[in-house]
């Protein structure tokens, strides 16, 4: 039902993809940025960085099931 309204709305499985891929980049930028931040936000950053660490495997998994559709 979700991947039918997605591809409907014109998202292929390559963007998800592709955004997957995006969101891993986001994920290790936001931890070297966490390293270089005061002691007293870098647990927030850290935090921040984890969270963001979480949507590649949703995203990928996105568009697996958009691929089925194409």
């Amino acid at each position: 039902m979700i991947a039918e309204s997605l591809h409907r709305t014109g998202l292929r499985s390559g963007h998800m993809h592709a955004l997957s891929m995006g969101s891993v980049v986001l994920c290790i930028g936001l931890w070297i940025r966490a390293k270089t931040v005061d002691q007293s936000a870098r647990g927030n950053a850290e935090r921040r960085a984890l969270f963001v660490g979480l949507w590649p495997p949703t995203l990928w998994l996105m568009g697996d099931s958009l691929r089925h559709l194409e």
